[in-house]
């Protein structure tokens, strides 16, 4: 379950540092390489609340095992693509099925494993879901600087097999399904199947996956196509929310949010997603872009900090049921909102150096949540809805992640705007501190023996891209903040968690 669910996770971001190398090799523009990312957002973030219908109408392990053999088989058609149709349509297909990976992996994990395990248990699930979306551009970048940007998808062969026979020998067989009787045979008045909400949730959460991830390509509502999607969405979801809870065999069962851990940790979980994914993605961006780093090097970056999630994984795991969940998602958001400040005095001084420790603590501060919030937020649940409220706690957090991207990287080129007026503002050029730099610089580039002309041009050019290097620093200074003030804001949500019984009831 645990494997599986990485794999899941380590395909949304590992396509990544690859799509330069694929739009090349393809043929294609930014705008259209972007779908390969968009496109298996949008399939798999449909599916994770269906995953729960479809285990129930055709068997857990059933369900689980198809999704892992489907996964892989779509990520060999990803690897021998020869056009970005054929490569769209595959990734498509693979984030249909493997989609409700992670979701199902977890509700395996919570109804099979005894309580008093549970902690354990979802410390080595975590450690994939959370290693997962930083190790991705690690592995994307070797593999796609070493044998080709090909093998980020071939890479899951031989672990999706591996999963596949392990699922098949040790998870337990499915009983008869919910839609049939004691003898397998079907029941007619059971066997419903709501169209309708599942209709109205692919209108209304790809529409939405759609416009987070491209809308800031087209710029946003400028374009018709994204005022039209968001239209969609507007309408699509709020329907489908009034249609699921009318209807007497929902295809996704919104009823379980009548629990106060589910809805409360749902929320909270949409925060967790921001830091883990809007900062993975955040700070690749700055090291690449203001430290001039290789995607290998930026990966090699990160590295650290997804270690540093993975020791802690381990040892917060086996002494996860000494401590309330509560207390340590307390603590947990409050380590996170003191290391985001602590990013944000970034300087023009800043190296990887500099990023170093925060990383790690983000690493060990994202683990303090993740863990205990999944034991608050499930634990309390009846065993029979964990699948339906594990579906909802992954959801969240994926669109969490999807809203942060889109809000940061929003945020960012605004105020890198901002930052850039305010700066050139301050630096008229009758400012004799202005001339004095310039005349400095006069004279370092006067060194090559180019014509007056062309110094004071590239004078200008190097005074400018220095402006906009402290304009970005300053930009990215007010996005940490930014995440820090969220996870500030959501620390009274923990009150409204539940705590698990360590032992569990029968």
């Amino acid at each position: 379950a645990a494997v599986a669910a990485m794999l899941e996770v380590i395909d949304v971001s590992i396509c990544n540092v690859a799509l330069p190398h694929i739009q090349s090799n393809l043929g294609a523009t930014l705008a259209e390489v972007g779908w390969v990312v968009t496109g298996y957002a949008m399939a798999s973030v449909v599916m994770i609340p269906l995953s729960e219908w479809l285990s129930e109408r055709f068997g857990q392990r059933t369900y689980f095992v198809f999704s892992l053999l489907g996964f892989t088989a779509a990520s060999v058609l990803c690897g021998l693509a020869p056009s970005l149709p054929w490569l769209v349509a595959a990734r498509l297909t693979q984030g249909l099925l493997g989609g409700g990976l992670m979701p199902k992996g977890q509700a395996i994990m919570f109804q099979v494993v005894p309580k008093a395990l549970q902690g354990m248990a979802q410390g080595v699930f975590g450690i994939g879901v959370l290693v997962g979306p930083v190790l991705g551009p690690t592995l994307g970048g070797f593999l796609t600087d070493g044998p080709g940007w090909r093998w980020i998808f071939f890479i899951n062969v031989p672990f999706g097999l591996l999963t596949v026979l392990m699922a098949l020998a040790f998870m337990p067989p499915d009983p008869a399904p919910a839609w049939a009787d004691a003898a397998g045979q079907p029941l007619r008045a059971s066997r419903a199947v709501d169209w309708t909400g599942i209709l109205l949730l692919v209108a209304g959460l790809a529409s939405l996956q759609v416009v987070l991830e491209q809308g800031r390509q087209y710029d946003w509502f400028a374009s018709a196509w994204i005022r039209q999607l968001s239209l969609l969405c507007a309408i699509a979801v709020p329907t489908f929310v009034w249609w699921e809870w009318r209807s007497p065999h929902p295809a996704v069962d919104l009823r379980v949010l009548r629990h106060r851990s589910l809805a409360a940790g749902s929320i909270f979980s949409m925060v967790l997603g921001m830091g883990l994914y809007g900062t993975v993605f955040v700070v690749p961006i700055f090291a690449q872009s203001v430290l001039h780093y290789t995607a290998t090097q930026t990966g090699l970056m990160m590295l650290p900090g997804a270690l540093a999630s993975a020791v802690t994984m381990g040892v917060l795991g086996k002494n996860a049921h000494r401590f309330d969940p509560r207390l340590l998602i307390l603590v947990g958001a409050a380590a996170m909102v003191a290391t985001m400040l602590n990013l944000a005095t970034i300087n023009p001084d800043s190296s990887d150096q500099s990023l170093y420790w925060p990383l790690i603590l983000r690493g060990i501060t994202t683990v303090m949540m993740f863990l205990p919030l999944s034991l608050a937020t499930l634990g309390p649940l009846p065993r029979a809805e964990v699948g339906s409220g594990s579906g909802f706690y992954n959801l969240s957090r994926q669109l969490g992640g999807t809203f942060g991207i889109a809000a940061l990287t929003v945020v960012l080129d605004h105020q890198m705007a901002v930052h850039r007026a305010r700066l050139v503002e301050l630096m008229p050029l009758t400012s004799p501190q202005l001339q004095e730099r310039l005349w400095r610089m006069h004279e370092f580039l006067g060194q090559g023996g180019e014509g007056g002309d062309l110094i004071r041009r590239r004078a200008l050019e190097l005074l400018d891209h220095q402006l906009q290097r402290q304009a970005a620093l300053l930009a990215y200074a007010d996005v940490f903040r930014l995440v820090a003030l969220v996870f500030a804001l959501a620390i009274p949500l923990v009150l409204l968690l539940g705590k698990p019984s360590p032992q569990g009831a029968p």
